[in-house]
């Protein structure tokens, strides 16, 4: 499932084409979609936001388009009339004069009023989002510290979107490293150091990862990496899908557990239990 920082960067790629622009037709793969595309055509798209892993494109009539992509949906854009080649269904269309936003097998799609939303079965609940641009590292650790939250393992709170929203599997296992701390610790039981030190590497990395297109690993070393020419995949992460690889901080072996599920890495020597 794609992440807040994947999100974001479709929601740039979408806004780049669809904002500020009238919409002068839209196609539509779902019937529920009919009837609020005919009031959306012919209307001007004012922005383009995400919110944890929901996009969220408003219009000047008051009305927005709320769509989660889940495993499988994507965002595409191309030249009016030259949709792309693809297998995949097709839920929703915007076009402009020149230029179409095409959103791809998504299921979660929905057409409400502006002021609904703050009561949308989704928004109403989740938690901060982690690319909000005026969250800080101390609100992060007072989510931390919530007691909602502070007695949940980490490796589950770090997949919570009621905790921060647009954490997903590769950021939790990253976040964790860049911390130093285990996935099966809970808040209450790191000091009051480590837990601003979490905090503030939940931003960092998060960000990292938005500026870089989905590169977690620290500029230094990144720029270190890049010159072994090694693949896309290689040269990303820190820890996660790095099983058994030398861990780029002290070369113990990463190791794989699986945890609520899903699949995260850590070191050993970097995140002691």
């Amino acid at each position: 499932m794609p992440e807040g920082p994947e999100i974001r960067l479709a929601a740039d790629k979408i806004a780049k084409v669809i904002e500020g622009k009238q919409i002068e037709a839209i196609d539509v793969g779902m019937p529920h979609l009919e009837a609020p595309a005919k009031q959306l055509t012919g209307r001007v798209v004012e922005q383009v936001e995400t919110r944890g892993k929901a996009m969220l494109i408003h219009f000047d009539n008051q009305q927005t388009i709320y769509s989660h992509n889940q495993l499988y949906g994507v965002w595409k854009t191309a030249k009016r009339g030259q949709l792309p080649n693809t297998k995949r269904s097709l839920r929703l269309a915007l076009h402009t004069q020149d230029k179409s936003a095409i959103l791809y097998s998504a299921s979660d799609i929905g057409v409400y009023q502006r002021g609904e939303l703050s009561a949308h079965p989704f928004l109403s609940k989740i938690g901060p989002d982690i690319l909000q641009a005026d969250l800080r590292w101390q609100e992060v650790r007072k989510q931390l510290e919530a007691k909602r939250f502070c007695n949940r393992g980490l490796s589950a709170l770090y997949l919570d979107q009621h905790f921060i929203a647009g954490i997903g599997n590769y950021l939790r296992t990253e976040i964790l490293f860049a911390a130093g701390v285990h996935p099966d610790f809970k808040p209450k039981q790191l000091s009051r150091e480590k837990l601003a030190a979490l905090a503030k590497q939940t931003l960092v990395v998060g960000r990292r990862a938005y500026d870089t297109r989905g590169h977690t690993v620290p500029d230094s070393l990144s720029k270190k990496l890049a010159k072994t020419k090694g693949s896309y995949e290689s040269v990303r992460f820190m820890a996660f899908n790095r099983e058994g690889e030398a861990c780029r901080i002290c070369t113990c072996p990463i190791e794989k557990g699986q945890r609520n599920g899903r699949r995260i890495y850590w070191c050993p020597q970097c995140q002691p239990v």
